[in-house]
């Protein structure tokens, strides 16, 4: 018996062949990526995806055997499980140059605040919840993190070990 910590189980495909209510399917979170951010599904061809504990997913550019009993698989992508789904700080810098929405954009001083981990009053006229938050870098809107905004402000997602002042 191997150690769950460690066992990545690849996502079913559908509700039918799932056999944990609570678990995410491969269709759910690609319509949750196109429903919140207005990521095509396309994007995510070819890749894989895998569960490790509950609710941690996990992207895999490729398809390995499941389950598969390792440390790591690719990247960290989504966390289920919970109330609000929330995409990583990974997933939203590889995957939210695709985002056409629930995108918020920030302006120099505002940015560094946001990586610096700060939480600030911003208006924004979109949905409240998890955005993807970019910032001009070289001539072109990058996405730097996940920020959620509620009532009013936008709170910086960016993980404490890997905020910086800049």
């Amino acid at each position: 018996m191997s150690d769950q910590s460690t066992e990545f189980t690849r996502l079913p495909e559908t509700d039918e062949e799932r056999d944990d209510p609570e678990r995410a399917t491969r269709e759910e979170v690609l319509d949750f990526w196109a429903d919140r951010f207005g990521v095509p599904s396309e994007t995510f061809e070819g890749c894989t995806f895998w569960e490790r504990g509950a609710g941690k997913l996990w992207l895999y550019q490729g398809s390995p055997p499941s389950p598969v009993d390792i440390e790591g698989l690719g990247m960290t992508f989504l966390r289920t499980r919970q109330e609000h789904w929330k995409p990583t700080l990974e997933a939203v810098q590889r995957f939210g140059e695709h985002a056409s929405q629930n995108v918020i954009h920030l302006d120099e001083d505002a940015a560094r605040a946001f990586v610096a981990g700060e939480d600030q009053e911003l208006d924004w006229d979109g949905d409240w919840g998890y955005l993807v938050v970019t910032h001009d870098l070289a001539c072109a809107a990058e996405p730097v993190g996940v920020g959620l905004y509620v009532y009013g402000e936008l709170r910086s997602q960016v993980p404490k070990g890997r905020r910086r002042d800049v």
